[in-house]
């Protein structure tokens, strides 16, 4: 899936996509988990902390 399908999909640009994916940017709880859900994955699988 590319990140303006991701985007499309989640409600946000493809560039709020790109800056989570690079770390410059951290989702809302809520982005976090529409994130999760589009993706069917668990959000340990997604996000992780340092």
């Amino acid at each position: 899936m590319s990140q303006s399908e991701l985007a499309e999909m989640v409600g946000v640009s493809r560039n709020t996509i790109s800056s989570i994916e690079t770390g410059q940017f951290n989702p809302t709880s809520k982005l976090a988990l529409i994130l999760c859900i589009a993706l069917e994955k668990k959000f340990e699988d997604l996000f992780y902390f340092e």
